[in-house]
């Protein structure tokens, strides 16, 4: 491999993750899977408190490579060929476990959709936490106009994200959306400036990096929580966490430099600490 399918870097308590196979619109083969897979293992190992997600040039990520030199097509045109679910099976577990413990480090994951947003890759950007969108990009359910579906997790968390009746008439109909509607929508969080939403996605990164690591966590996890469980469940959860966030002192920074009329200056902590 002449050059890394995903880029690791790390500014500050931010890391960035940048999609790097732009001649190919940063379309998904087995190797760039794989890749994400090591950069998530290398995130477990040294956690930031924030990640920004983010495509190379001027592309976010077109989805799945569907083209012949891609090995996991193979199994696709396997479970084809011979009616048979089981390839078909493998390879959606295979892409989602690898997207699902992405997506379930412990921390902000912020995408910058920074160009074409389409497919696998509109699904991606759906189960990071924040979406922050160019005014140019255009994002795209495009599955259904190929005869396929959703099956990165992306209709699932879109449902979620902007309601059933709203995500069925984006998935179903694969149709384009920009800027001004997505944001209507709640599809996305924030519109930057033309070229900046890298930009605006460090910013906002930036603004979470600053507050308490223990309570971003802990409201994370309830959030998150949120989507899998009724709402007395939820409710249970968010009191055990802000029980398990008091107990463990790091409120003692927070109050106290407000109580001094100063920016607070939290620890870092042990991200394997379950407490944390």
């Amino acid at each position: 491999m002449s050059e890394k399918r995903i880029i690791l870097e790390r500014k500050d308590r931010i890391a960035i993750v940048s999609l790097n196979r732009p001649q190919r619109r940063n379309a998904f083969d087995q190797e760039m899977f794989l890749a994400l897979a090591r950069v998530t293992e290398e995130l477990k190992k040294d956690l930031p408190r924030t990640i920004v997600l983010t495509g190379t040039e001027t592309v976010f990520c077109a989805g799945f490579d569907v083209n012949p030199d891609n090995p996991m097509t193979t199994a696709f045109i396997d479970a084809v060929e011979k009616a048979d679910p089981d390839p078909a099976e493998k390879l959606i577990r295979q892409v989602r476990s690898i997207v699902d413990e992405f997506v379930s480090l412990p921390v902000p994951i912020i995408a910058a959709l920074n160009g074409m947003t389409y497919g696998g890759g509109a699904e991606l950007a759906v189960r990071c936490d924040l979406r922050v969108m160019d005014p140019a990009v255009e994002i795209c359910f495009s599955e259904v106009r190929l005869g396929l579906m959703p099956d990165w997790g992306g209709g699932a968390a879109l449902a979620h994200l902007i309601g059933a009746s709203r995500a069925a008439d984006v998935i179903l109909t694969a149709r384009k959306v920009l800027a001004g509607e997505a944001i209507n929508l709640g599809l996305v969080n924030r519109v930057s400036r033309p070229g900046e939403s890298l930009e605006e996605a460090m910013r906002l990164a930036e603004m979470i990096s600053k507050n308490g690591p223990r309570a971003v966590r802990s409201a994370l996890n309830v959030i998150r929580g949120s989507r899998n469980q009724s709402f007395n469940q939820s409710l249970d959860h968010e009191m055990d966490r802000a029980v398990s966030l008091i107990v463990s002192g790091e409120c003692l920074h927070g109050v106290g430099a407000f109580l001094e009329k100063k920016e607070p200056e939290f620890p870092d902590v042990d991200y394997n600490d379950n407490d944390a």
